[in-house]
């Protein structure tokens, strides 16, 4: 008998079974929910309307640089750079059996510097003054070993679960539909094409490992994009 760890591809090229019987099984459908992220008005208005929260500046964040959650969470002060206006994603934050850990990136891909808009350089400002205001009065409780960016007020990381519940409940006080907190991430994405933003650069802003993933996952920004396009050649062509 072959060893447990040999896949049935092995045994088949190896002679050791005659045909792949797993070749013979229809693999599960997934179903495809199709992206409704936020519209430009929407956005704004969202971001309008977060202002005065306490984790603003990781909302700011998420939409603007389209990070993952666990890497918004994940971000230390030493990955911004507020003078040059970039953040640098070289970690996420992961919950698991009852401790919070750092981890890698979720591919080799997501470990990049992404380049910020201003109105996210101004957020992390804001947020960085309320931060220090929040460790001077925590004092010895104050648990930020790790130096990041979003924290508990105690400086504790934050546990994902909760920072979805209370962007939810933003979004119910602003009168905006309910989203996840991943849809910031797809905002970001849709918004970027939308303007005109080269597909190779929304890729490497999200940190997806080809560029077919992210012309399949954002294919609802396509009509648009070519009925510009072709407005653009009758320009071209009318004179």
């Amino acid at each position: 008998m072959p060893p447990p760890f040999l896949q049935r591809s092995h045994g088949l090229k190896w002679g050791l079974v005659a045909r792949n019987a797993a070749s013979l099984v229809d693999g599960p459908r997934v179903p495809h929910s199709e992206i409704q992220p936020f519209t430009p008005e929407e956005a704004r208005s969202f971001l309008e309307a977060v202002k005065q929260e306490r984790l603003a500046g990781l909302y700011c964040v998420a939409i603007a640089a389209g990070l993952r959650q666990g890497e918004a969470l994940g971000l230390t002060w030493e990955d911004i750079d507020l003078e040059a206006g970039t953040v640098s994603v070289r970690q996420a934050l992961h919950y698991a059996r009852g401790a919070f850990h750092l981890v890698e990136p979720k591919t080799p891909r997501s470990r990049r510097t992404i380049a910020l808009p201003a109105v996210a350089v101004a957020a992390l400002r804001r947020h960085r003054a309320r931060h220090a205001e929040e460790r001077l009065a925590a004092g010895s409780l104050w648990e930020n070993d790790w130096g990041l960016v979003f924290t508990t007020t105690a400086g504790r990381p934050l546990q994902g679960p909760a920072v979805t519940r209370g962007f939810q409940q933003v979004l119910a006080r602003a009168g905006l539909r309910r989203q996840r907190f991943h849809d910031l991430r797809h905002a970001c994405a849709s918004l970027l094409l939308s303007e005109g933003v080269h597909p190779r650069v929304v890729m490497e802003t999200l940190g997806h490992s080809q560029i077919g993933l992210t012309m399949n996952t954002y294919s609802h920004v396509l009509p648009a994009l070519q009925r510009e396009a072709a407005e653009r050649m009758d320009r071209v062509l009318s004179g």
